[in-house]
């Protein structure tokens, strides 16, 4: 099973921008949609899906906070 994940924007270069999740940083492409540093986005398989509110970013960080909890 495959999961997109919530990140934020660091910055961009070109089509690719640097995506933080919760302390790792990835390249990822942000050629589909147009996003800014600071930009809340959803990536999947390195591909910048969608830009998120940050009121669904932070949901869905809970969520996974909370699935990881269970496990660790």
């Amino acid at each position: 099973m495959c999961v997109a994940l919530p990140g934020r924007v660091v910055s961009v270069d070109g089509e690719y921008a640097q995506v933080d999740f919760e302390g790792n940083e990835v390249r990822a492409l942000a050629g589909l949609v147009k996003v800014k540093p600071g930009d809340r986005v959803l990536v999947h398989a390195g591909c910048i899906l969608q830009k998120l509110a940050a009121d669904e970013a932070d949901s869905m960080e809970e969520i996974f906070r909370e699935i990881g909890e269970e496990f660790a």
